[in-house]
């Protein structure tokens, strides 16, 4: 058996990877790469069935690089602003609420000791705990 990786899948590690870099350099909070992975290589995946995809294997159109033209890229594009749209809107109001009634931050103290001695009372790795913890 031989390993082919597609296409799509070869941009989509680029995409995460520069993602990654880009929320660091804007000082986005995001530990584990969530929205690399999911937003923008959700996006990438999204726009690749309106540059790519086929009707005969379920598309809704040929995409653009296979002969369907900018109707379905268009449909896609709209579809992904749309979402945006919606997810930041909802994800405002839920910040919004949360921070009005339990805070989105807990202490400066409580972040210096790590979350896990705030909320649980014990560090979640024996030894990787650098501050005092009493």
């Amino acid at each position: 058996m031989r390993f082919e990786p597609d296409f799509g899948s070869v941009i989509a590690g680029v995409v995460v990877v520069l993602g990654l870099l880009l929320f660091d350099r804007l000082q986005i909070d995001d530990p584990v790469g969530a929205i690399s992975v999911h937003g923008l290589c959700g996006i990438w995946g999204t726009l690749a069935v309106g540059l790519w995809g086929l009707e005969s294997l379920g598309a809704p159109g040929d995409g653009l690089f296979v002969g369907g033209g900018l109707r379905v890229l268009g449909v896609q594009a709209l579809g992904t602003v749309v979402c945006l749209g919606f997810v930041a809107l909802t994800m405002w109001v839920a910040f919004k609420l949360i921070d009005l009634t339990s805070g989105l931050r807990v202490s400066r103290d409580a972040e210096l000791r790590g979350l896990d001695v705030h909320e649980h009372g014990m560090e979640s790795y024996a030894g990787f705990q650098i501050f005092v913890t009493d």
